[in-house]
């Protein structure tokens, strides 16, 4: 049913901040084991979007993250209850000032290309990440290490300047992830990510073709023993939602994630075809870059959201299948959002939006580009409507469509202007909002906003151990998101699987990516 949503708990922040250690428990990774389950067969994906590229240290779209983490892996993993597991890590323990991180390594874990992981890989691949030089989207999620030390072969310390409670799902692997020590030595290794993977997840690359294919085939060595079930993955880049549906039907594809949950309303009477929803950690925006003409000023940014109506926004572009949002993904509402009705400027007011344009000396409007990304449908009803919703308070808008891998650069350079955005998180307020809103050089600030307030609230939040303490900072720091209007979350949409019925125990993970692949099996 329509705003479906998983519930994330605030106190689960406390439970990285004691002496005791915190062990791995395998049967929690990667979703529920099915006791039927039976290894072999292939299947097909069908997608919408292809990954730029399959570097997990630079590439920061989705569409990577989805098929990376079945490659790659970090020292926890995000599950389904908001809680960072240890992954390649077997346990950890923190000090009673939570300034050093002491985590033990699993034994016996191999890369794809055969070699043992040691602590010293692990040292090395997070000190590359974290090295701002080396221009990881993900560098500022570790702004708080100061030291990385690896004692032994099967341990490593992390040394922080303050407390980051945020840290164990930072080591997930959204961004980065433990690849052989000196692999970036070679000049062309981010290139060489597409050639073949290094990493020591259940699946490794076997083809990777742009604008041709994808194939991943079972990792024999992983060190998860009996997984994964599936011998091969081929991932199947479709030109829209309507390929996908006559895909399924026609037995090409067992599995597609759809952007438009509309689309899959013909598949709910073809038999052999199930259609599920699942809660989401995904959110639709639109994003202000502040430096980008009239946008500079900050009553034009409230004028324009106060004349965007989300409600109906969402309604145009995933038929309803959502839910409204304020400054948090849905997933993330009940533990830490603000209520929509204590955050400004959330309620329509065409009055005073063009009031607001007025007094910005734009009573007669002004002329915009709003950027859409090809190949997400979404996009396209949605620019439609904010046109005419944005015409009412004398913004005439000129929709331009342009390739994802051209959206990246420009988000990275921080050259964003008025664009739509769809993004994914793990499930702490910290990683949703720290690199994207925290002044540089700690965070990204692709939005240019370089708001000091904003910064030192993100800063405490981070290092605030008290769960309630830290959820009121960041409650004020939404209500400042909210004023300052340089990001306006739309909705968060369901997700939408359709699949073969072939497809045994496949569970959609809430954050868009295709972890429920590792414990899927095939009937036939």
């Amino acid at each position: 049913m329509p705003g479906a949503r998983l519930r994330l708990v605030a106190g689960l922040a406390a439970l990285f901040f004691t002496a005791a250690p915190a062990l791995a428990d395998d049967a929690l990774v990667y979703g529920k084991s099915d006791p039927a389950a039976k290894a072999g067969g292939k299947v097909a994906v069908g997608s919408l979007i292809e990954p730029p590229s399959l570097d997990p240290f630079l590439q920061g779209a989705d569409a990577r993250i989805r098929v990376t983490g079945l490659m790659y892996q970090g020292l926890f993993f995000e599950d389904q209850t908001g809680v960072a597991r240890p992954l390649l890590a077997s346990g950890f323990e923190v000090s009673p000032d939570a300034r050093t991180y002491t985590f033990k390594l699993r034994r016996g874990v191999k890369f794809h290309t055969g070699q043992t992981m040691s602590s010293a890989d692990v040292k090395y691949s997070y000190d590359w990440l974290r090295d701002s030089k080396n221009g990881s989207p993900g560098a500022g999620d570790l702004s708080s290490v100061t030291e990385i030390a690896a004692p032994d072969a099967n341990t490593v310390v992390f040394k922080l300047s303050r407390g980051n409670a945020a840290l164990p799902m930072t080591l997930t692997n959204k961004y980065g992830a433990v690849v052989p020590k000196g692999y970036f030595d070679a000049k062309d290794a981010s290139t060489k990510f597409n050639e073949a993977s290094v990493g020591t997840g259940p699946y490794k690359l076997k083809v990777f073709r742009p604008n041709s294919i994808l194939v991943l085939e079972k990792n024999k060595g992983y060190w998860q023993k009996g997984l994964p079930y599936i011998d091969e993955i081929t991932f199947v880049t479709m030109p829209n939602s309507a390929a996908m549906v006559v895909a399924l039907q026609n037995r090409r594809i067992d599995l597609a994630l759809f952007s438009r949950p509309q689309d899959t309303e013909q598949l709910k009477t073809v038999p052999g075809v199930e259609v599920k929803r699942w809660p989401s950690l995904n959110q639709k925006t639109i994003d202000l870059d502040v430096k980008y003409g009239p946008l500079k000023d900050v009553r034009v940014r409230q004028a324009i959201a106060l004349a965007v109506d989300k409600a109906a926004i969402m309604k145009a572009s995933i038929a309803g299948y959502g839910t409204v949002i304020g400054t948090i993904v849905i997933g993330m509402q009940d533990g830490w959002g603000v209520p929509i009705d204590q955050l400004p400027n959330q309620k329509v007011d065409i009055d005073r939006a063009k009031k607001l344009m007025a007094e910005a000396g734009f009573a007669d409007g002004f002329d915009i580009d709003l950027t859409t990304i090809i190949g997400y449908d979404w996009m396209d009803a949605a620019s439609v409507t904010v046109a005419e919703q944005l015409k009412r308070i004398g913004i005439r808008v000129n929709i331009k469509k342009i390739e994802l891998g051209v959206w990246i650069r420009n988000f990275r350079a921080r050259e964003m202007g008025f664009t739509f955005n769809d993004w994914g998180t793990t499930p702490d307020p910290s990683l949703l909002y720290y690199r994207h809103f925290r002044a540089a050089p700690q965070g990204a600030d692709f939005r240019n906003w370089n708001n000091a307030k904003a910064s030192e609230l993100l800063d405490r939040g981070q290092e605030e151990a008290d769960p309630v303490k830290r959820k009121a900072i960041y409650a004020e720091f939404q209500k400042l998101l909210a004023e300052e209007a340089v990001s306006i979350m739309m909705f968060s949409a369901d997700l939408i699987t359709g699949q073969r019925d072939r497809l045994k125990n496949y569970n959609q993970h809430a954050t868009g990516w295709y972890f429920g692949l590792i414990k899927a099996w095939l009937a036939n």
